[in-house]
């Protein structure tokens, strides 16, 4: 089995991919296509150069990679918004696709404290619709895995016919030898974690100039929502 796990940034992304890590059966790769995408679109990140220098940059040889099959079963974290125009996606044939959204105001709330001013680009809402609407699969929200993470990762098994393992609850708390090298800038909070976070409190407060961007992002997730595990 490969899965493509899909979410835009400051999503439970990676507490989900140290969850799949934490499984005998499986191995996993931290955003492979980040560097191609920093390359071909010269986006200015956190950590770009470490980025470039440290992985690699050719999509068709990304594609490659992500094509792997057999055993392990194989865990991809993607982010949507890396997937530029012309990038290859044969590699996603066959791939259970996975879903995974946030309500905009928390993913905005979390993203901006890391890297200021972010677009509708940046967070990957409308990218990621289109994507499901292309490749179809599962919708999972993270706001309902922390209420519940053994609940709706039973789930998201049961949906993606996997047999539910108790070991995706616990991981090491610390980074992991999968992560991508920006996984200094960006992976803080779950490097303390040794689990899933509890359930979240209210909807934050965004700044002013923020709103147009969540207005932007709501259809989107509304969308999304709707069809998602419950």
């Amino acid at each position: 089995m490969r899965i493509a796990m899909w979410s835009g940034p400051r999503n439970l992304s990676t507490a989900m991919m140290y969850s799949f890590g934490a499984r005998r059966d499986f191995a996993v790769m931290d955003e492979p296509f980040y560097a191609p995408y920093l390359d071909r679109t010269g986006t200015i990140h956190p950590m770009r150069e470490e980025i470039l220098t440290a992985h690699e940059t050719d999509p068709d040889k990304v594609s490659v990679a992500c094509q792997r099959d057999g055993e392990p079963h194989l865990y991809m974290k993607h982010m949507p918004h890396h997937m530029v125009e012309g990038f290859p996606m044969d590699w996603a044939a066959g791939c259970v696709h996975v879903h995974l959204i946030r309500h905009p105001a928390r993913v905005i709330a979390s993203y901006a404290a890391k890297r200021e001013s972010p677009t509708l680009e940046d967070i990957g809402f409308s990218q990621q619709t289109r994507l499901f609407e292309t490749l179809g699969g599962v919708v999972i929200d993270s706001t309902d895995i922390r209420a519940d993470p053994e609940g709706m990762l039973r789930k998201l098994c049961a949906a993606i016919d996997l047999s539910f393992d108790p070991a995706m609850l616990h991981w090491p708390a610390g980074p992991r030898s999968e992560d991508g090298v920006w996984a200094q800038h960006w992976y803080h909070a779950v490097h303390q974690s040794n689990g899933f976070a509890g359930a979240e409190g209210a909807l934050p407060e965004l700044d002013p100039a923020m709103t147009e961007l969540l207005d932007q992002a709501m259809p989107y997730y509304q969308k999304m929502k709707k069809i998602c595990l419950n």
